[in-house]
């Protein structure tokens, strides 16, 4: 079959070749792959930014397709079945935390940017019927990380007032969507106008160009500030974000683009009773309650284009760039 690679040595770090799959293990499954999605890992990969790299490992966690092989303990139900794949392996019996020999699809084993994939049957959910295929491809990594981070972690409710930062990226949508689903109050920041405009088309109550240096100022002028706030950037802007929480309020966050803060206000953290709480991708409780609650409230995730497989470095760059609105899908 034909995946995309890792290559260090390669100009582009990444290229398209012929790939030998090991044979189907009994509790497998072989899936077709019909539109895969990139994420920030993919690319953090290829740029040599992501830990115990291996050259010759097809890179991509976010699939879906048809189930064509099925291993001999596997039910005969899954042949012929459209699926999208749980990324996450190895989670562990804690519905808490990860295990310590928690991975992620793509590396270091095979992933998703290829023609086939093998993974283990209980890694399979059925397709929500809802989606095309390019929709379904988009959600798996940062559906589920958003989906923990807003319920799990976050405890959303209707009456809060949602703040989702970095809007545009493919957690960050999805973050919104769920709190906008949900029935919550949402807004969010971004440092695109146009990105604004699509959080509020979408749903969204309001947004703010974090650009602007008295962006914190107006929102609490204007909303009066924030039960819960979903941030997956850290660095200097985290403790910007404890001055807007609410009395109680909880600010969950899933990354730190930024790096790590200079410094927190500690009283104000205390003083407001204020829940500052870590979050990933999610447990298998987590993916399958997340994709109960896209079927049921049909959510649509945001695809930014589509091309095909043998364009992928065309996508790997708009990654790069960031001028992505929504997630970048491969068909294979």
């Amino acid at each position: 079959m034909k995946g995309i690679v890792l290559n260090s040595k390669h100009p582009d770090k990444i290229e398209i070749k012929e790939v030998e799959l090991p044979r189907l293990k009994p509790h497998e499954v072989k899936v077709k792959i019909k539109a895969a999605a990139l994420n920030h890992r993919d690319e953090w990969c290829r740029r040599g930014l992501y830990p115990a790299r291996i050259d010759g490992v097809v890179l991509g966690s976010d699939g879906t397709g048809v189930v064509e092989e099925i291993g001999e303990l596997v039910e005969k139900d899954w042949l012929g079945k459209d699926v999208i794949i749980n990324p996450a392996k190895h989670w562990g019996n804690s519905q808490k935390a990860q295990s310590e020999e928690f991975q992620i699809l793509g590396m270091p084993e095979h992933g998703t940017f290829a023609e086939y994939v093998q993974v283990p049957a209980d890694r399979l959910k059925e397709k929500p019927l809802h989606l095309k295929y390019e929709e379904a491809a988009a959600l798996p990594l940062g559906g589920l990380t958003a989906y923990r981070a807003v319920f799990t972690q976050g405890k959303i409710s209707e009456e809060d007032k949602v703040l989702v930062t970095g809007f545009g990226g493919g957690v960050a949508q999805f973050a919104a969507q769920y709190a906008i689903a949900a029935g919550a109050k949402v807004y969010v920041n971004s440092s695109k106008e146009e990105k604004i405009r699509k959080a509020i088309s979408l749903g969204a109550h309001g947004g703010f160009n974090y650009k602007d240096k008295v962006w914190a100022a107006d929102a609490i002028s204007q909303i009066g500030g924030f039960d819960l706030i979903i941030d997956g950037t850290a660095g200097d802007t985290f403790d910007d974000l404890t001055k807007i929480l609410n009395p109680g309020g909880r600010l969950i966050f899933y990354g730190a683009t930024l790096g790590n803060p200079s410094s927190i206000n500690a009283r104000r953290v205390f003083w407001n009773q204020l829940t500052i709480q870590g979050s990933t991708m999610g447990s298998d409780h987590d993916f399958e309650e997340m994709v109960n609650f896209v079927q049921e409230k049909k959510v649509i995730p945001v695809v930014d284009s589509v091309r095909p497989y043998s364009n992928a470095i065309e996508a790997f760059e708009k990654m790069s760039e960031g001028a992505q609105m929504g997630k970048l899908v491969l068909t294979f």
